[in-house]
């Protein structure tokens, strides 16, 4: 299609189409804004799915979109960890319940395929949101205003742009920002299974040498009455040799792994994998553009934090903009640097956790598993700790009582 010579106006450009995108083009819509949600469907990722903890499930229901979910997904009552590393300090089992806080569940565990489908067709429901399914070429930051250019030749303007366009994004590569990234010798196979005994809705997680091996409740269908998302994160060379194994000859691995705790194991699907790296971005914001999702923040699946922050991002980035007159650069400029306060303290305290987490697994030294088994005993037997933790967990508020303050 040849290039228009007249550019599209718009409000607000959201970049890019997975579940973070989504939801920042539905709540800037919701806001008030006209939103031009620009970006391919993502392509499919094999046995992924997402924790979304009862905090993002509160903001996602704000916005109309946890009802949406609920017949697609499983409910997530208990996590049970369990250290498997065979150190000299290995903790006793420890069962973390959501009615120890007063929910009935953590959270819910869903494909994340279906998130996405189930957003598309929101957004497509959502008069404000008009969706360009393309790619944009390069953009054009100006002090009163941005053009976006599509790979088609059609161009758009608009007020601000949104960018939830991936660890790649393009916009936040044009603005300039910088990123440090880091990786870890791991690689996540995740898939999902079929198994002879139940998960009773708790989510068990064995911390291993080489990265936790996870079960995570998914519902149950016609065809099986026990099924369960896999994470299970390996070296390279693990990840190599079981991705070439049967079907069966991997079940089996799989069995021997969670020392038989499900019973007999069938693998449901297609499995995925993934190399396991981090990366941080120096800012959130530029002149004229706000980041969400993977665009500013991406680590390993421990403690399923991911796309619970690019909830908090998205929504975050739609409250500093409500309200905001955005032909005002001197209110666009304000609302991007609240969004900057806001967002730092929860990703950064999120990123660290992880990383520190990870990083404690895979040390093989004895003061690291004294220090990381004495954490958990203390989390699992002081009981003001033990809820103020899970609270946190599943309900964010230090992070952003941190932003406040910095923000005052």
């Amino acid at each position: 299609m040849g290039g228009s010579a007249v550019p599209i106006r718009t409000d607000i450009l959201v970049a890019g189409a997975g579940a973070s995108g989504l939801i920042a083009a539905i709540a800037l819509a919701r806001a008030g804004h006209s939103v031009a949600l620009v970006g391919q469907s993502p392509g499919p990722l094999p046995g992924r799915t997402v924790a979304l903890f009862e905090g993002s499930l509160r903001l996602l229901d704000d916005l109309g979109l946890r009802e949406p979910l609920d017949d697609i997904s499983a409910e997530v009552m208990g996590i049970r960890i369990i250290d498997d590393t065979a150190s000299l300090f290995r903790p006793p089992p420890a069962l973390f319940e959501a009615s120890e806080i007063g929910l009935d569940a953590f959270g819910l565990n869903i494909v994340n395929d279906d998130i996405v489908a189930r957003y598309i067709e929101i957004a497509a429901a959502t008069p404000a949101i008009t969706r360009y399914e393309t790619m944009i070429e390069s953009y054009d930051f100006r002090d009163d205003g941005v053009t976006a250019k599509f790979v088609d030749g059609r161009q758009i303007e608009c007020a601000l742009v949104v960018a939830g366009d991936g660890r790649n994004s393009l916009a936040r590569s044009t603005a300039g920002i910088q990123v440090t990234e880091w990786s870890y010798p791991q690689v996540a196979m995740t898939g999902i299974l079929r198994h002879r005994r139940s998960h009773d809705g708790v989510t068990t997680e064995f911390h291993t040498r080489s990265g936790p091996f996870t079960f995570v409740p998914m519902p149950s269908t016609d065809e099986a009455a026990h099924r369960s998302s896999l994470v299970w994160l390996m070296s390279p060379a693990e990840a190599t040799r079981r991705m070439a194994l049967s079907p069966r000859e991997l079940a089996a691995e799989i069995e021997e792994q969670s020392h038989y705790r499900f019973g007999a194991v069938e693998i449901e699907g297609t499995l995925g994998a993934f190399p396991m790296a981090c990366m941080r971005t120096e800012k959130l914001t530029a002149p004229r553009l706000m980041l969400v999702g993977e665009a500013c923040h991406v680590f390993p699946p421990l403690a399923a934090q991911g796309l619970n922050l690019g909830i908090r991002d998205s929504t975050d980035a739609a409250l500093a903009l409500e309200g905001v007159d955005l032909s005002d650069a001197g209110a666009i400029e304000a609302a991007l640097a609240g969004y900057e306060r806001t967002r730092r303290a929860d990703i950064d305290l999120r990123t660290r956790g992880v990383d520190l987490m990870n990083r404690s697994l895979l040390a093989d030294v004895l003061p690291v598993d004294l220090l990381r088994g004495m954490t958990l005993a203390a989390v699992t037997a002081i009981g003001p700790l033990r809820r103020a933790i899970l609270r946190e967990g599943v309900s964010p508020s230090l992070a952003r009582t941190l932003g406040a303050f910095v923000r005052h």
